[in-house]
Order: structure tokens, then sequence, then C-alpha cells
């Protein structure tokens, strides 16, 4: 099994990052755009897709309406799934970085997936 690496996408949103904060860390929020289901109890999400077997995760870092970082169970302690809003300093715009981890071969296909997920997302913005 090969290496898994850290891929990076950046996604201009449009909206404020107080809006876009509880999409990204509330099990509600997650459950609108990046999974089937999402429950929490005790600081480990539990994320399902249908068909699919669910996945925990934990939040591992975190600052409100800045970042927040889970750590999948199944992966290795030094990899995550982040979140990370910043605003331009000129035009004071939102962007929504999502930082993840993926095998090389992997990346295009996952990069696919997320766009489609992000536009979910935008959608339950209305954005």
């Amino acid at each position: 099994m090969s290496k898994r690496q850290l891929y990076m996408l950046e996604f201009p949103v449009r909206c404020s990052p107080t809006v876009l904060w509880d999409f990204l860390c509330t099990p509600a929020g997650l459950q609108e755009w990046f999974a089937d289901h999402v429950s929490e109890w005790e600081g480990v999400f539990t994320f399902a897709w249908s068909g699919e077997p669910s996945q925990k995760a934990q939040i591992v870092d975190s600052e409100e309406e800045y970042f927040i970082r889970y750590r999948w169970e199944r992966f290795e302690k030094d990899e995550y799934l982040e979140f990370r809003i910043n605003q331009t300093e000129i035009s004071h715009s939102t962007v929504l970085v999502i930082s993840d981890f993926a095998e090389k071969e992997e990346i295009k296909d996952l990069t696919q997936l997320w766009k489609y997920q992000v536009k979910e997302l935008f959608h339950r913005l209305g954005a």
C-alpha cells in the first residue's frame, strides 16, 4: 500500500463564516451536505452513507469560525480531514479550504467527489 498524501482544495463561498461554520462542525449541518446521517456522542462523530459502513471521527483541533480538524479512526494518527474558513484580505471574500489525505492515484477522483459535495453544500447554503 502506498503512502497517503495530503491534498488541499479551495472553494470561494458566498456567505459569512458564521453561517458556513455550522455546516462544518455540527451533526445537523454535516448531514445536510456531507453524509446521509451524522451523529455525535461524547466527542465522536459517526458518519453514515447509503450502502457503506459507517465511519467514526473525532475532533482533534478547532477554532470557532476558523477551522475544524477531524481524525478518522480507521486512518493513521497524523492524517486528518480539515475544513478551514479563510477570508481574503482585499475583498474579505470567504474561502473554504478542505485538507484531506488520499493515495496519489485516488486524488483526482476524490477531488471530483469533493466538488460534488461542496456543490451540495452551496445549494444548502443558498450560495
